[in-house]
């Protein structure tokens, strides 16, 4: 910490405004914090590590709702972490997001009426930096407004000069090791960003296409394949039939004629070929297909490629020069012309994969490309969970992890940019290849022939290297010794096979196989309230800085957490955002109550013995429920133990102990001393559990109940052990109590406030020291000379006689509920009835069935609670 985190700031007031701002209190706290230096890390710390990374979010993005999830979680953790005494850093910093950023800075290019080849690819870089100085990573100041404990002065980019050493480093090394090579390969091409791009960053759609089926060969020696992209037809190279298809034995090794070209080709046996599909015989483009690339690798036939970059045909001359979709039709009509078209289906809706980016159709393409031979990495990253290095949370996600890496196959990690980390490859006048590390010089100049690889890497290949390249390596660095591996990973099942697998292959081999993460903890993604995937496109999409703006940040927050239940998607909608803010108003009006009643902390607990059986049920819960968060927190359990923390706070501490203290305070004298203290107590430890979660709202609360310095540096709370059964008996036999009279005054009408004479039995029970208390929640007078028992209500051994007779007509009351039970009665029969006629139930749909046995039970519910009301009124 900073010198600043050392000195005690002043005592705070024990006054609280009436409301809590959140636009008042959050950017200052905030501030106030990185000030003094909570967030940062000490790799010299004697304390135990805890380490998570953020998920690098791209240079270009603004905080969504998915960031603020998952932001929330893995700010929780590392404020309870460090609330433990632990040494905890949770690592910031940016991803380069090479294709995003490269068209972020080429449209405002365009606007000025260049592109980049204009400026050429030094200056155009330069150009990127400085759109990344002017206008990237406002996410950063956003990832404030959410509270983000995260430690600024380690912040890294993947594009700066440690990690760029890093990416070098581990090229150079997986290079030798014969891990990394150059090949022709069938990649995803964009035809607009010019590049091959990875499979995450591609996404499919049901599009509106057409199928056509198309007659090959001639006479006797034909077949007929289908296909949704017949431009391609120009460059088959073969057809492939299944060998024990008995259709096409005759036609297995012979030649047969490619229409619209002066070619034959090769009539092929392969195993790939499901004969039960179409008509069991397909084209073979393996220069645009991957499984035809691998045909073609099986039976060593030529690839053809028809296509440019832009997807332009460059072969046959009546259809060169034209656009794909374009050749698409031309190429149809004709085969149409000749006789060739056996089938058309027209709408014919299909997957097809579009660029993320830019919403392009992807092209399939043959290209020269730099690969990473993932097969030993792969194995490495598969035994790293099977033998227990790596626990995958929650446990039913490994099947998806042992899918991926045990089936992965090659990764093609070069792309057709200029914003990105650049091959260190070299090419000699000669063809000598040559990899160049972050030490060595390049073999040549320019001028003597030797250029570099215009190519850059994917950008996954770098923030693979994100848990160890952000503290330093390939140097040996206190940080790295201290902060590696991670304690865990927190990030979507989404990019599990992604970057989780990246981070896995690239830490094993780089970290002398210690994995980068002993956990990895994963969440799913955030959707509306009705459970649909948020989208502009969906009109669903919402801005997590306007809740803030309007609910403050806790708000969100709790909601976000309140809903993350491991692994599964996470539902939200604005009203839960509001239900949260109340919660939030709840936490700070029944403190400001506490403080105004003398609630503190000062001195030690009294002894057990000094307690009332209310302050003993309390502190008895307390302390089972910080026992439950915690066993919560250390299974991942969000959602379970937010909503612990809800109910003990709401329900048990402000609407049950709070309530039930009042009588103590008013009465004053050592009593209410105890209780005084033990409110302090229970506040405090409530507001210490809550923190990681809304961390705003308890700072401002915690620091004016205690007079400390942050809650964010408290001590975490911890299980005395203290547990008391019969007083957690005798409070739920008071709560059995009031709870039953207030449902029978809300039964008979009876305002909330409204007085009625009672009297109370409570001689031989638990209950005889609450009486005060009783009375006073509900409302209950001294019985009075004229008292007259008109209902009485047995309750958990005591007894309830109230006397109605001055509040409620009980004769209109009596024929108001015998109304009730009527038309309760009669629902009752008329769904008994349906459910009876045998030939209504064959009929009837299983849902309208399912209503009808919805309504006999709540007719059931009915009958039984409105009879229970009018044996509770006097006779008449």
């Amino acid at each position: 910490m900073t010198e600043n985190a050392q000195q005690q700031p002043p005592a705070p007031s024990t006054e609280l405004p009436t409301q809590y701002a959140p636009a008042d209190v959050e950017g200052p706290l905030y501030e106030r914090w990185v000030e003094r230096g909570y967030f940062e890390a000490d790799a010299m710390s004697e304390k135990p590590p805890y380490t998570i990374v953020i998920p690098p979010p791209n240079v270009t993005g603004s905080l969504h709702l998915g960031h603020a999830f998952e932001h929330t979680l893995i700010d929780a953790l590392t404020r309870r972490k460090r609330m433990q005494g632990f040494e905890t850093l949770w690592q910031p910093g940016m991803d380069h997001a090479g294709i995003a950023t490269q068209n972020v800075v080429e449209r405002e290019l365009g606007k000025e009426g260049k592109s980049r080849h204009d400026l050429g690819r030094e200056a155009f870089v330069e150009r990127v930096w400085q759109w990344k100085g002017e206008s990237g990573g406002q996410i950063s100041g956003q990832m404030r407004r959410l509270g983000d404990g995260v430690a600024w002065t380690r912040e890294r980019f993947t594009m700066d000069e440690g990690l760029s050493q890093a990416v070098q480093t581990i090229f150079k090394r997986l290079y030798d090791d014969e891990l990394i090579y150059r090949a022709e390969r069938i990649i995803n091409w964009c035809p607009r960003c010019l590049t091959a791009i990875s499979d995450i960053e591609v996404e499919y759609q049901d599009d509106d296409g057409e199928l056509v089926s198309i007659r090959y060969g001639e006479g006797d020696e034909t077949v007929v394949v289908a296909t949704t992209r017949a431009e391609t037809m120009l460059g088959d190279t073969a057809v492939a039939v299944h060998p024990d298809d008995e259709r096409y034995q005759h036609l297995v090794g012979k030649q047969i004629k490619l229409p619209l070209t002066d070619r034959s080709i090769p009539v092929v046996a392969d195993e790939h070929v499901d004969p039960e599909f179409g008509t069991g015989a397909v084209k073979v483009t393996p220069a645009h297909d991957p499984n035809d690339f691998e045909i073609g690798r099986r039976h060593d036939l030529p690839a053809i490629a028809v296509m440019d970059e832009h997807a332009v045909i460059t072969v046959h001359g009546p259809f060169q020069g034209q656009d794909r979709f374009e050749a698409r039709s031309a190429i149809v009509a004709a085969l149409r012309a000749e006789g060739r078209i056996v089938a058309e289906k027209r709408p014919y809706v299909h997957s097809v994969g579009h660029c993320s980016r830019c919403k392009t159709t992807i092209e399939p393409r043959l290209s020269m490309q730099w690969w990473v031979k993932v097969g030993p990495l792969a194995k490495a990253a598969g035994d790293a969970v099977r033998e227990g290095k790596v626990t995958i949370h929650p446990q039913e996600m490994e099947k998806r992890y042992f899918d991926w890496v045990d089936n992965l196959h090659d990764w093609c990690i070069s792309r057709q940019l200029w914003w990105g980390h650049r091959i260190p490859v070299f090419y000699g006048p000669n063809g000598e290849v040559v990899c160049v590390g972050p030490d060595e010089q390049p073999p040549g100049t320019e001028a003597e022939g030797w250029k570099q690889d215009t190519d850059v890497l994917d950008t996954w290949f770098s923030s693979g290297l994100w848990p160890f390249s952000t503290l330093g390596w390939p140097e040996q660095t206190e940080s790295l010794a201290k902060f590696y591996p991670n304690s865990v990973l927190v990030t979507g099942y989404d990019i599990l096979f992604f970057w989780v697998a990246r981070m896995m292959m690239f830490g094993l081999y780089a970290m002398d196989g210690t994995p980068p993460f002993h956990t990895i903890a994963l969440h799913g993604m955030v959707r509306d309230q009705f459970g649909k995937k948020m989208s502009k496109s969906f009109g669903n999409a919402v801005n997590p800085l306007d809740w803030m703006d309007k609910y403050g940040s806790d708000a969100l927050r709790f909601t976000l957490a309140r809903g993350a239940n491991p692994g599964v998607d996470v539902p939200i909608g604005e009203d839960w955002v509001q239900g949260s803010r109340n919660f939030a108003n709840k936490i700070w009006n029944a403190t400001r109550f506490a403080l105004m009643n003398g609630a503190t902390v000062e001195g030690p607990l009294p002894d057990a013995a000094e307690m009332s059986s209310t302050d003993r049920w309390i502190l008895s819960r307390l302390n089972s429920v910080v026992a439950e968060v915690d066993a919560l927190y250390e299974d991942y359990q969000f959602a379970k133990l937010s909503d612990a923390l809800f109910h003990f706070a709401w329900d048990e501490v402000f609407d049950w102990y709070v309530e039930l203290s009042k009588t103590t305070f008013q009465a004053g004298g050592a009593p209410a001393k105890v209780s005084q203290r033990v409110l302090g107590e229970v506040l405090d430890v409530t507001l210490k559990l809550l923190h990681p979660i809304v961390p705003f709202v308890t700072e401002t609360l915690w620091t004016t109940l205690t007079g400390g310095e942050s809650v964010v540096i408290a001590e975490w709370p911890h299980d005395s052990g203290f547990r008391d059964t019969a007083a957690e008996r005798e409070i739920e036999s008071l709560q059995s109590v009031i709870t039953e009279v207030r449902r029978f005054r809300a039964d008979q009408g009876l305002q909330p406030g409204q007085r009625v004479p009672a009297r109370l039995t409570l001689d031989g029970t638990a209950l005889a020291p609450h009486e005060a208390a009783i009375r006073q929640l509900l409302r209950l007078q001294p019985e009075g000379e004229s008292f007259t028992a008109t209902a009485t209500l047995p309750v958990a051994g005591a007894e309830v006689a109230l006397d109605l007779s001055g509040t409620i007509d009980v004769a209109a009351e009596r024929k108001r509920l015998a109304k009730d039970l009527a038309a309760a009665e009669k629902e009752k029969a008329q769904a008994t009835a349906k459910l009876g006629n045998e030939a209504f139930l064959a009929k009837a749909p299983d849902h309208v069935v399912d209503k009808i046995r919805g309504r006999l039970a709540k007719a059931d519910e009915d009958i039984t609670r409105i009879k229970a009301q009018l044996d509770r009124l006097p006779e008449q």
